[in-house]
């Protein structure tokens, strides 16, 4: 068996004075020395279609080296005039071909410059303007993994990435690219590129990019993949990704402008690039978890794919845009939309904040609005296992195109769905009706209990609400006694709100909620024989996030039901593991409702509710007259929902709700010894209240500071808001997806503003 050295010296007549084994992805490489001429000797396994690709990567080099001298390895011809040699040693078939070395320091190595940014994005774009026209079949033949391209060729790969949580991102961005770029690729410009230029590819002398090596990658594809790959590669480390691309984008325009369609799909180029990155490595540590080599990409990817989603592509587009000295796309129409809502909308039809903020995009916790803004969002307990979580729009996309039709039919979603919803409650809880909102779900929920009873008069919670459809008005105290609210309807009894904040009764001694119920049930004895229904949320959101103290229900479901009335849970806020310790927030009290109602988070954002209650209310409710909904429980709202359910449990996202939930707590808690305006921190999981105060020792609400904190968070990029019936509290119901450093980023910024009411009194 002949030695490298061997080799070198029969078929290149090179006696070599030194030989290193480099680090190689897919090929064995080997720095060769012949006195001050130096090479780089590759070796590959030969397989079907190797040739013709090496064949095709030695043109192009030749080419490169020709126009743009010493950037490129020039490929070395062996004594017989051939670029590659061919080598059996057994049972291998080996393939030796060799090129000129190109001195320099590796680009990962160099001190980092702006200078050397846009070096880089010049000969890049000078390599890729000679390549521009050229055509080659072996390379348009091959299909590649490292290709954006061929992206769906790594996502079988997904499923190696073991944390959950890290792999929805991906699983984002992948969505993303189909979203975003698949359909665009036909207009796309197409070419032979590099389609590997990463910071161990490129190199750099004094302080400019002076080569770039490693043609292993080349592919036939788009030309913008090109620079996404160079800059996803030199955003790796960097505090500020975008600071830092642009240079890259700003040296490549100047050679071969990018199209305005080509540098809009960067960002999630970029994307697509860090998913097979992470896809590839999490494959190579399966296959072969003792290469360090083949992950070596890793860890800073994952860096950069989670900054990267706390960036709003319009702001990279538009600074993308700059930096190509391009027109900008951000255009504040803020006004113009609320001119034309008020066209067709009526005013009753409310918009947070003021000015109100338009939406572009969303991606489980962030937001992105039109002028380039990130938000945090800590409000919006609708999208609850995330905004736009992969698993649950692919559901949704799926069934939609296969399947949507009402409940008149016999399909398998709204069956299995039911069975994995109903495993969720104890056994008595087992039949489930499906409407669209929670209001409709209300409304079903006090038809049922009605029906059932054959009884009158409702006991509501005071500041309680339950839907928009006029009977839920009719038992939501937060609705028929506010502001256009027609009173209380005669059949409605109000049960004080239970707060062991403000109310009569604290829980130092763990009674307040038997005090409260005793209170209440000697409100109420004197009708008590035409009591319908009792309904409470376990948390009243309304009222400022004010939980029901324990031992509350305790009385006062025994004493419904003794009656002859029934007991509805109402779930829509605190439902699904909001609270972090149980599934359903009545589980906290130790007890079981007759009837539960269902909305918001079940299909995370998609219109979708339920009722499940006993099959005794609903035979109750088989009484001839026949209860349709047209949309309730349609194959893409059932397909939807339990996407939910298996987001929840696979990323573990209850147990999550817990843990950030009580470092939420912790840290406010922290915030309430440093300032006086925080006067109570109440609440289970992510399902939190801050009651702000002007002073703790009055516990006067602070209306006012309160809308001035919320304010002062959006001037932050942070979504937050008050509820209660003084609008004091700050309600913090994110979705559960929140992490610690969310929480984290939330307090900062709201104890710098502590401080500036505090200072300035």
């Amino acid at each position: 068996m002949k030695t490298i050295s061997e080799l070198l010296k029969s078929e290149f007549n090179i006696t070599a004075t030194e030989i290193i084994r480099l680090n190689g992805y897919a090929n064995t490489n080997y720095y060769v020395k012949k006195g001050p001429e130096k090479y780089v000797l590759k070796e590959y396994e030969n397989e079907t279609g190797l040739m013709e690709l090496i064949e095709a990567e030695s043109d192009i080099l030749g080419l490169l080296s020709r126009e743009i001298p010493n950037c490129f390895q020039a490929p070395v011809r062996s004594a017989k005039g051939n670029y590659i040699v061919k080598r059996e040693e057994g049972s291998r078939h080996l393939v030796y071909r060799l090129l000129h070395y190109i001195e320099g320091d590796l680009f990962a190595h160099a001190a980092h410059t702006e200078l050397l940014f846009e070096s880089f994005g010049n000969l890049l774009a000078r390599m890729d303007k000679t390549l521009l026209n050229i055509r080659h079949v072996a390379i348009e033949a091959r299909r590649f993994e490292w290709d954006i391209l061929q992206i769906d060729l790594t996502k079988k790969y997904y499923e190696y990435i073991p944390n959950p949580s890290d792999r929805k991102l991906v699983d984002y961005f992948y969505q993303q690219y189909h979203e975003m770029v698949s359909l665009s690729v036909p207009e796309l410009r197409k070419s032979i590129i590099h389609a590997d230029a990463n910071d161990l590819n490129v190199i750099v002398t004094d302080n400019t990019v002076s080569g770039i090596i490693d043609f292993g990658d080349v592919v036939y594809s788009l030309l913008v993949n090109d620079p996404a790959i160079a800059i996803t590669y030199a955003m790796f480390g960097k505090d500020d990704p975008i600071k830092w691309a642009k240079p890259i984008i700003k040296g490549y325009c100047k050679i071969l402008p990018l199209e305005e369609k080509e540098i809009d799909l960067l960002y999630y180029l970029v994307g697509a690039r860090l998913c097979t990155i992470l896809c590839k490595a999490a494959q190579s540590k399966t296959d072969h978890p003792d290469d360090d080599y083949l992950t070596i990409s890793e860890k800073p990817a994952w860096e950069l794919l989670k900054k990267w989603i706390t960036i709003n592509p319009v702001k990279a587009s538009d600074e993308f845009r700059k930096a190509a000295d391009l027109e900008s796309i951000i255009q504040d129409t803020t006004q113009q939309d609320i001119e034309k809502r008020s066209n067709y909308l009526s005013k009753a039809l409310s918009v947070s904040y003021s000015p109100p903020i338009k939406m572009e995009k969303a991606a489980f916790q962030y937001m992105y609005d039109h002028l380039g803004n990130t938000y945090l969002d800590t409000r919006n307990n609708i999208p609850h296992v995330g905004h736009c979580h992969p698993k649950v729009v692919a559901a949704a996309q799926g069934k939609i195109a296969r399947l949507n039709t009402n409940t008149r039919y016999l399909y398998d979603e709204m069956t299995e769905y039911s069975e994995k919803l109903l495993a969720k409650f104890p056994e008595a809880l087992n039949k489930v009706f499906f409407v669209n909102s929670g209001s409709a779900a209300s409304d079903l929920a006090i038809r049922l209990a009605l029906t059932h009873t054959k009884k009158p008069d409702i006991v509501i919670m005071e500041h309680g609400y339950h839907g928009n459809t006029q009977l839920s008005i009719d038992i939501s105290h937060y609705k028929f006694s506010g502001k256009g609210g027609q009173g209380k309807k005669d059949n409605i009894l109000v049960a004080p709100v239970p707060d062991t904040y403000r109310g009569p009764y604290n829980n130092h001694d763990g009674m307040a909620g038997k005090m409260y119920a005793l209170d209440l049930l000697k409100t109420i004895e004197s009708r008590q024989h035409s009591i319908s229904a009792f309904i409470a949320e376990p948390i009243i959101s309304a009222a400022g996030q004010v939980p029901l103290p324990k031992g509350y229900l305790k009385e006062i479901y025994p004493f419904i039901r003794k009656q002859g009335g029934v007991c509805i849970s109402d779930e829509v806020q605190t439902g699904f593991g909001r609270s972090g310790t149980h599934f359903w927030g009545y589980e906290m009290s130790d007890i079981v409702p007759d009837i539960v109602i269902l909305g918001k988070p079940i299909g995370n954002g998609h219109p979708m509710a339920a009722v499940v209650c006993t099959d005794e209310i609903a035979c109750s409710f088989n009484n001839g007259m026949e209860f349709f909904s047209s949309f309730g429980g349609n194959p893409v709202s059932c397909a939807t929902g339990l996407a939910v359910l298996e987001v929840l449990e696979e990323e573990n996202l209850i147990q999550n709700a817990l843990e950030v939930g009580n470092y939420m707590i912790e840290k406010f808690n922290e915030l309430r010894e440093e300032f006086k305006y925080i006067g109570d921190v109440r609440g289970s999981g992510l399902c939190l209240g801050v009651d702000i105060v002007k002073d703790p020792s009055t516990k006067e609400p602070a209306t006012e500071i309160a809308g001035m904190l919320v304010k002062g968070l959006k001037l932050k990029k942070i979504l937050a808001g008050t509820d209660g019936p003084y609008d004091n509290v700050l309600k913090i119901k994110p979705p559960l997806c929140f992490t610690t450093e969310n929480v984290d980023q939330l307090l900062d910024e709201l104890a710098f503003l502590l401080y500036q009411l505090t200072v300035d009194g």
